[in-house]
């Protein structure tokens, strides 16, 4: 047997024991699987649970695009499941990971200790921590079985948040350390989706980190994306900052006019019960586009969603026409 398929015969043996799905009535109303696994990462000793919107098989030979989901501080593989179901309707499969060291459990335990949680989470061990979670979800996602229908060459990563530097690093984002570039770029992806990201805390220049970063970028904020956490403060125009410096000359950028930095998890209220959902209806539309059109699919035209959405918006870019 050839080496890769004892890949993917040892990984399908992991799989599907720890396999959950969703009810069958839920399930069966849905043209997508979607299915959670709790895997483990061995070389850094590390739990690596996933949740994996798949569309259903459309022939025996049928591949599909892929994104990779990171969620931001204190979330979990369930988070951002209005972006996991969109993209797996439209067939598209989506594998949204869960970072132990920054996910929910922040919130449990003793109330008092809860800024010491998010101070830890924050700290640069976690932060790359991420970047090699996302590696090896893919690397044993694409070594199993399940992965004989995902297309290897078409796949790309989003994230919001702190979810969103962990992209920026995948998609080429650098940082000096001990006199050497700390280089984590993920090889295999093909463009990133950047929803509400923050600046690196701590360092100096933005450009010199973002220089890397040459993949085609899609930037969503809002005029209200705001972040705070005790000892961390980032406006909404640390957003455009970011947008302005990123080394990507195939780039775009939606700027929503109000909203809130969480209204683009899964709450429903946050930033406006009216104004949440026209922002996701109309992020899921762009949000679309942006994988189809980089994945090779037949798309609504990047150009022509900001005059659709002209009414949410306060700035976008890189939209011709």
């Amino acid at each position: 047997m050839k080496r890769r398929s004892l890949l993917r015969a040892a990984a399908a043996a992991l799989l599907a024991p720890c396999s959950v799905r969703l009810p069958a009535d839920e399930a069966a109303a849905e043209p997508f699987e979607a299915m959670d696994f709790d895997w483990h990462d061995a070389p850094r000793q590390r739990a690596l649970p996933v949740r994996l919107y798949l569309p259903r098989s459309a022939g025996p030979r049928a591949r599909v695009p892929l994104v990779v989901f990171s969620h931001g501080i204190g979330g979990s593989r369930r988070g951002y499941s209005w972006l996991g179901h969109h993209w797996a309707r439209h067939g598209v499969a989506s594998l949204h990971l869960q970072h132990v060291g920054s996910d929910r459990s922040l919130w449990t335990g003793n109330p008092l200790s809860l800024l010491g949680r998010l101070h830890a989470a924050a700290q640069e061990q976690e932060a790359l921590a991420r970047v090699h979670d996302l590696r090896a979800a893919l690397d044993r996602l694409l070594a199993s079985e399940i992965g004989e229908r995902v297309d290897d060459t078409r796949l790309l990563a989003a994230g919001h948040s702190y979810g969103a530097n962990t992209t920026l690093l995948a998609a080429g984002a650098r940082v000096q350390r001990e006199g050497r570039v700390l280089d984590l770029a993920e090889p295999r992806l093909r463009a990133a989706l950047l929803i509400s990201a923050p600046p690196f805390y701590g360092e100096d220049s933005m450009p010199d980190i973002l220089a890397g970063v040459t993949l085609p970028t899609l930037h969503v904020t809002a005029t209200e994306d705001v972040i705070r956490i005790p000892g961390y403060y980032s406006d909404a125009s640390d957003r455009l900052a970011l947008y302005q410096a990123i080394g990507s000359r195939r780039k775009w950028l939606a700027v929503f006019e109000g909203g809130s930095h969480s209204m683009f998890t899964d709450r429903q209220a946050s930033g406006g019960l009216a104004l949440n959902a026209q922002v996701k209806a109309a992020t899921r539309e762009l949000a679309l586009a942006f994988v189809q059109h980089h994945a090779g699919l037949p798309h609504e035209p990047l150009d022509s969603w900001p005059r659709r959405h002209a009414a949410l918006l306060a700035r976008s870019e890189g939209f011709a026409g």
